[in-house]
């Protein structure tokens, strides 16, 4: 049981210690800002097998963590389509684990590992038609009554927020978490955010356990809980956000300014302020459109001092938002994109609006005469 006023970083700690001190974590040790793995986990999935859902699963979405090799295993040798996220997000949301033909057992226990996830892998694009009918994710420590914590990265949650966004599960759609008998404790619910992932079934060396539970899952993504920083990180956020944007949603982030003065923006220098010797050059602002300015040219501003030209690309690709030409002016942290024709760029100005780079929104306008 839990004391009053636990966060869950505690939780967290006392999991990963007890693991560790009971001699109940398994490689890679120690376990400590992991999904952890233990002994008997290879057990605990050959027990998922007890769950009809499991059965009648066609799609699975199975997290990387090394504890859930055991059902990857079994989903390939049940000849079940495999998805599994890209670590971190960095590519797509998903990769398909595509055994060769006549796969003996041993290279199917290879693909069900980290190696063959990389190996044994096509990425899944945002309009591939997926429909995951189970979602088996790992946790930290989770409780009877279906609350999950997970490594408190947020990328499970995430993942499944995305899902929903593109379509590819439904509020129905079951989640299982598979964990050792100690990882099962009782977790107070004012813990819970509107974020967090909850789950259907326990899945653990000696039980399985139907919670029941009726907390709705996340409904999409809560953009106003995500950072420019992780956008930054995670391309196919940009695309979602994108096309959220085009539907009429707000798809505000945390920390982005709203306008002028109003919610997240930041207050006005001082008049006068002077910089600092070690303050960044101030970005050289893009300019609304003069009287006799190209109409085919977009001006990138307030670019990282650290952007690089091919993630400034990669985002225009993201977004359909590729230029005939692209200018990079990097010392006066801007760029400008050269499109066939005004409409054209016109189109990306609309496209590029709330774009982030790193952890900075960039501004973005049509260009002014170039002198």
């Amino acid at each position: 049981s839990v004391a009053i006023g636990i966060s869950k970083q505690d939780i967290r700690e006392q999991i990963w210690d007890y693991m560790e001190s009971q001699n109940l974590a398994d490689f890679p040790r120690p376990v400590h800002h992991r999904i952890p793995n233990f002994k008997g986990s290879y057990l605990a999935c050959q027990n998922i097998r007890d769950l009809d859902v499991f059965a009648r699963t066609r799609e699975v979405k199975v997290d990387p963590d090394k504890p859930l090799e055991g059902v990857r295993l079994l989903a390939l040798q049940s000849k079940k389509t495999l998805l599994v996220p890209t670590p971190r997000l960095r590519t797509g949301l998903f990769n398909k684990i595509t055994p060769p033909p006549g796969a003996t057992k041993d290279i199917l226990r290879k693909c069900a590992t980290s190696q063959g996830v990389r190996n044994y892998s096509t990425p899944v694009g945002l309009d591939s038609r997926v429909l995951v009918d189970l979602v088996v994710v790992g946790s930290v420590a989770v409780s009877e009554k279906g609350w999950r914590i997970g490594k408190g990265e947020g990328y499970a949650d995430l993942e499944y927020a995305m899902m929903v966004s593109m379509g590819a599960v439904t509020p129905g759609t079951p989640v299982v978490t598979i964990v050792h008998d100690c990882q099962v404790i009782d977790i107070p619910e004012a813990l819970l955010e509107d974020h967090d992932l909850t789950v259907d079934y326990i899945v653990t060396p000696t039980r399985v356990v139907a919670t029941g539970c009726e907390r709705p899952k996340p409904a999409g993504i809560l953009w106003s809980k995500i950072s420019c920083e992780v956008m930054g990180r995670i391309p196919i956020l940009r695309s979602l956000r994108y096309r959220e944007k085009q539907a009429g949603k707000d798809v505000a982030l945390r920390d982005e300014p709203r306008g002028l003065l109003g919610a997240g923006s930041r207050p006005p220098a001082r008049p006068g302020a002077v910089r600092g010797p070690r303050d960044p050059p101030p970005s050289e602002p893009c300019s609304a459109q003069g009287e006799d300015g190209p109409a085919d040219t977009v001006c990138i501003g307030n670019l990282p001092r650290d952007a690089r030209v091919s993630e400034l690309k990669r985002a225009l690709r993201e977004v359909g938002a590729v230029p005939e030409r692209l200018t990079w002016q990097g010392p006066r942290r801007r760029a400008l994109l050269h499109y066939q024709a005004p409409a054209s760029a016109l189109q990306a100005v609309s496209r590029l609006q709330g774009l982030c780079l790193g952890a900075a929104s960039v501004t973005v306008a049509l260009a002014r005469q170039q002198t």
